[in-house]
């Protein structure tokens, strides 16, 4: 943290703020007094004013009058604000949040995140809107004049329009992907009538002997009799048929407006530029309205990081992690061979895969976690030096939560110890940064969930917090160190937890498995009571593996499945060695042993032997009965005589034995060998 090249303005609000000047120019390291205004927005604004001929930023400490600020200064210099009212002066401990405003600005202060790639949509305004004719129909005609409207009725209802201002097909949507600018929709004809092609001349009305086709012009199969006379009134036009072969329809459209009563796409967090109202006008009415301004080019981050190589997700077919896949609310991640595939213009930038991903193959872009991890260091290493005692975070949304935070803070005000942290998404917050934050000096952790967080994230966490809170309980920090929140009240009666005597000076890495190993270390180096090995549940992302001895042959196979290099070869000899760092508890490796020889046992080993290769089996060598040159072990040789030795292709003595050769050995064998049946023996 650095003033240098700032200008930070403070307010105390008409004085409703206690802060002092004094406190907080010492926490900040502010080279001259930092002033503190009683009205900046109104009788001090000329002081704002002056602040804008220094300095390359000013940092004001108001988000009221955000918009008041921004209009003064005339784009002359960036301005950035910082909440000190809601989130730490207003409440009844208001007197008491010194230590927290002075780290609210401190983090206000820091640079912002370095820019990362973009993900590009563009919409030409192509509009398909589906759902029960009354309403679709309706609705086409108010957009027609704005954006290019196509309609997909469902069912048989309403009067179609006497003019042709835009196309109408019917049908059942069986297929419908995409995201904005790029939707692929699939539809199947199940009536007769193809409505692009009819005319509505109404020739087919008049010739129905059974009233079944109405002014939608659809057949009412229930009503048909078979007489056909629509196809013969119909004629060369061709609008009408009841074999027809070409029912299967697909288009692609910018937009989608789903009228339907239950949305075509299921997912908890919708692709952008789809909308689905359902059956509610006043829906309808906000849905409708959105789709203009969404009309143009358009970015937004590409909020992830895919390395494939360390990916635990499958090899050789044998499915190892899903848990990206499982968590995901949009549906963005999907199975690709032994990798997984990352649709970023469906990301909805949650982070929830980050979190959830053992190897840290996916991991967080926006912001970094070395970003976070500064941010973290900052607020709380100012809050300490302030004078600050049993720091609570309290992770939140950029939206939902943010409103829910600045509510209470007006309607109660925050506990003072309690440190708001808004972050993009709450879904991000793994295990990584919950034991990074308490490492450096955090009492508690808690992550507000609001009711817009997706349940399978809500899961995740619960089961990342149970995780961390775990090895916390196990190394003797007394308290409820991490936990979800779903309503702001809870954390006035909050009982402080234990933490570290000495906040950690490392800094959170970009490789997700190295930043716990800094946290864990520096956790256990000061514990009060020092564990070497941590019992963990079941899809915990440490761990170890038993072999079953008699039954592993050392094939190996494990050692090539294995994408963490846990399980390594040993050169020297017949022998499978492990690392028990590098496991993620991903189980490749016991889905892939042919011998079903292998067990996971979940559990946080602590200190230097966990980076130390450990022998898990290994086994006497067989040598070559020709060149004396080892090749296997002897126990795999056995059980390939076994399984072997009764089949007609190795019958004899001869094959039998050339099973126990090298494989330079069978060939020469099998030259030298004149009675051995060859192709050149063939009759020509």
């Amino acid at each position: 943290m650095s003033l240098e090249g700032k200008t930070l303005k403070v307010c105390s609000c008409n004085r409703t703020v206690a802060i002092d000047a004094k406190a907080l120019s010492a926490a900040l390291g502010a080279a001259e007094p930092i002033a503190v205004h009683d009205q900046l927005c109104r009788r001090d604004a000329a002081a704002f004013q002056a602040a804008l001929g220094a300095g390359d930023e000013v940092i004001v400490a108001c988000t009221q009058e955000a918009a008041l600020f921004g209009e003064l200064a005339e784009a002359k210099k960036p301005l950035k604000f910082v909440n000190v009212r809601e989130q730490a002066g207003w409440g009844a401990r208001g007197t008491q949040a010194m230590p927290k405003i002075a780290a609210l600005v401190a983090m206000a202060t820091l640079p912002d995140p370095e820019p990362i790639p973009a993900v590009d949509f563009k919409s030409d305004g192509e509009l398909l809107i589906i759902g029960p004719a009354e309403a679709a129909l309706d609705w086409a005609e108010r957009l027609s004049s704005q954006l290019a409207v196509s309609v997909l009725i469902s069912g048989r209802s309403g009067e179609l329009p006497l003019e042709r201002k835009f196309p109408v097909w019917s049908g059942r949507v069986t297929k419908l992907s995409g995201w904005l600018g790029d939707f692929d929709v699939e539809w199947q004809q199940e009536n007769p009538i193809d409505l692009e092609v009819c005319t509505r001349c109404n020739a087919c009305v008049r010739a129905c002997p059974e009233s079944a086709i109405g002014y939608d012009y659809q057949v009412d199969l229930a009503k048909c009799k078979s007489h056909r006379a629509c196809v013969a009134a119909c004629g060369a036009i061709g609008a009408i048929d009841f074999s027809r072969n070409d029912a299967k329809r697909s288009e692609k459209f910018d937009l989608v407006l789903d009228l339907s009563r239950e949305p075509l796409v299921r997912l908890h967090q919708l692709p952008q530029g789809y909308f689905a109202p359902g059956a509610d006008p006043l829906e309808q009415a906000l849905a409708a309205n959105q789709l203009a301004a969404v009309v143009g080019e358009f970015e937004k981050p590409k909020f992830f990081e895919y390395r494939a190589k360390i990916c635990a997700h499958s090899r050789s077919s044998k499915t190892g992690c899903n848990q990206c896949i499982d968590v995901c609310s949009s549906g963005a991640i999907s199975a690709d061979g032994d990798h997984v595939k990352v649709e970023p213009h469906l990301c909805a930038g949650c982070g929830g895969c980050t979190t959830v991903c053992p190897s840290g193959a996916m991991t967080y872009a926006y912001p970094r976690v070395p970003d976070v991890g500064l941010r973290l260091k900052t607020v709380l290493g100012t809050y300490l030096k302030a004078g600050g005692k049993d720091a609570c975070l309290l992770f939140h949304d950029g939206a939902e939560g943010r409103k829910a935070v600045l509510e209470h803070g007006r309607r109660h005000g925050l506990p003072a110890r309690v440190i708001p942290f808004e972050c993009f998404h709450v879904a991000s917050t793994g295990m990584d940064i919950v034991l990074g934050a308490i490492a450096y000096g955090a009492s508690q952790v808690r992550i507000l969930v609001t009711d817009k967080v997706a349940q399978e994230y809500v899961r995740a966490l619960e089961r990342q917090l149970g995780f961390a809170q775990t090895i916390l309980t196990a190394l003797g920090y007394a308290g409820a160190h991490v936990g979800l929140v779903r309503g702001l009240d809870s954390l006035a009666a909050l009982a402080p937890a234990s933490t570290v005597a000495k906040p950690g000076t490392f800094n959170l890495s970009r490789e997700k498995r190295t930043t716990l190993d800094f946290a864990v270390d520096h956790l256990a180096t000061h514990a009060p009571t020092p564990q070497q090995q941590i019992a963990l549940g079941a899809g915990a992302p440490f761990g170890t593996i038993t072999v079953n001895k008699e039954r592993c042959t050392l094939c190996k196979a494990c050692v090539g499945a294995c994408p963490e290099s846990a399980l390594i070869d040993a050169t020297e000899t017949p022998a499978l060695r492990f690392i028990e760092r590098n496991c993620v508890q991903c189980g490749l490796c016991a889905n892939t042993c042919p011998e079903d020889a292998i067990r996971l046992v979940p559990r946080l080993l602590i200190g230097p032997q966990a980076k130390e290769s450990l022998t898990l089996n290994e086994a006497e060598p067989f040598n070559c009965v020709r060149c004396a040159k080892p090749y296997g072990t002897r126990q795999m040789v056995e059980a390939m005589l076994v399984r072997l030795g009764g089949h007609s292709m190795f019958a004899g003595p001869n094959a039998l034995r050339r099973l126990q050769m090298c494989g330079d050995c069978r060939v020469v064998d099998m030259m030298e060998n004149k009675t051995e049946a060859s192709v050149l023996d063939l009759p020509k």
